[in-house]
């Protein structure tokens, strides 16, 4: 970390070798002694080219790549993908499949908010918190293992259903595992809402009220943590949750308490649904066929993330590849409230402020622009190699 004097303002520049997130990003904060004046974020450091690898592959090929955009959303990000695609196919995947599908995403969801929840402790120095969520967390990460055989990507999806079914040894398992986590959960609760040192550093910090969580566009547990009833899973209804509704859940204080709470309480509605949905696990078929060639078209694909609403258009010239591929993510919704909300807080909040979005640097970067004089308007492959090679020189 350097300090600068520009213009009589001291400016901090953390990153993008970050010293806290494990992602880099690059942020400057104006500051006045210890209160932040003005902040600003630079993005891009991880850009890896998906979406426009995406078009060089076949519509089957792609879901492995796109589960690759963000490790601990993968199976969301192919099943936004699938879904779009099996739109294009005018194809239904069966119910059983669908449920499934819900299943593993309420998993990962919980797997999701408990590695939050240990990473946004850290940032506040509340190390045993850390490392008792992060401990708990292997029991999730265990049952996904036991489902898939992987514990971060899943690939459990497949175009027009899923690839594993799930028996009455991994149903036992699952239900265990959720008993075990409920109750710690309810652990958690209680610390993050009555420790004082904890409370200090969450209360009133970072607040966003419900009209500037709108204006912004945030989206996801950052959103309804400012009383915003928004989730895709309930105003947009996919999958299984047609059949298994869920209760969105909200909160008015818009703080950074208030992100933690709801992230907790949305745990809770996580390990109802997956009972629910093992209690009335439909009978059939896993998948159903989805033909070679996706017929022309385009097409929108929304699901609710861990972070917030996914956001996938699609479209198809009737081959055997997407002719495009275009993916927004949560995260980039709710940078603006990181960079509006930091004002007037110390540099020590900064951490947790930024924590509070649970922010994933690899989901935002897959789109640079490059400006250079008399350009082509669109660059192949060896053009692209061949600029990072001179850039990088």
């Amino acid at each position: 970390m350097a300090v600068q004097e520009s213009n009589q303002k001291f400016i901090v520049p953390i990153g993008p070798q970050h010293p806290a997130l494990k992602e880099p990003g690059h942020f400057e904060f104006t500051v006045d002694g210890e209160i932040v004046t003005g902040a600003s974020v630079r993005l891009g450091y991880v850009h890896r080219g998906i979406e426009k690898g995406t078009e060089d592959r076949n519509w089957t090929q792609n879901i492995y790549l796109l589960e690759r955009i963000c490790g601990i959303c993968s199976h969301i990000h192919a099943t936004a993908y699938t879904e779009g695609v099996e739109q294009l196919a005018k194809v239904e995947a069966p119910p059983r499949a669908q449920a499934i599908r819900t299943l593993v995403a309420e998993l990962e969801r919980i797997h999701s908010h408990l590695l939050w929840l240990g990473v946004a402790a850290h940032e506040g120095g509340f190390d045993t918190l850390f490392m008792y969520s992060w401990r708990d967390r292997e029991t999730v990460m265990d049952i996904l293992e036991t489902i898939s055989g992987n514990r971060v990507h899943y690939s459990a999806n497949v175009l027009g259903g899923v690839k594993f079914d799930i028996d009455d040894k991994q149903r036992d398992m699952i239900l265990k595992g959720i008993d075990f986590l409920e109750q710690r959960t309810h652990h958690y609760m209680k610390v993050v809402t009555t420790d004082e040192t904890f409370l200090g550093r969450t209360r009133d910090v970072g607040t966003m009220t419900k009209e500037q969580a709108i204006a912004l566009g945030s989206v996801g547990p950052t959103a309804r943590a400012s009383g915003v009833t928004i989730d895709i899973r309930d105003s947009a209804p996919y999958a299984a949750y047609k059949t298994f509704p869920i209760n969105v859940i909200t909160d008015e204080n818009g703080d950074l308490l208030a992100r933690f709470v709801v992230r907790l309480k949305e745990l809770y509605e996580c390990y109802r649904l997956v009972r629910e949905m093992l209690d009335h696990m439909p009978e059939g078929e896993l998948t159903t066929r989805v033909p070679r060639r996706i017929p022309a078209g385009e097409t929108i694909s929304r699901v609710e993330a861990p972070r917030g609403e996914l956001f996938y258009f699609l479209k198809s010239n009737g081959g055997e590849k997407p002719e495009r591929v275009k993916v927004r993510t949560p995260s980039l919704c709710n940078w603006s409230s990181v960079i509006n909300f930091a004002v007037g807080h110390k540099l020590a909040d900064i951490p947790m402020i930024l924590a509070g979005i649970d922010p994933c640097f690899s989901c935002n970067d897959r789109l640079i622009k490059i400006r250079r004089a008399n350009d082509a308007q669109v660059w192949t492959w060896e053009d692209l190699r061949q600029h990072g090679i001179e850039y990088y020189r």
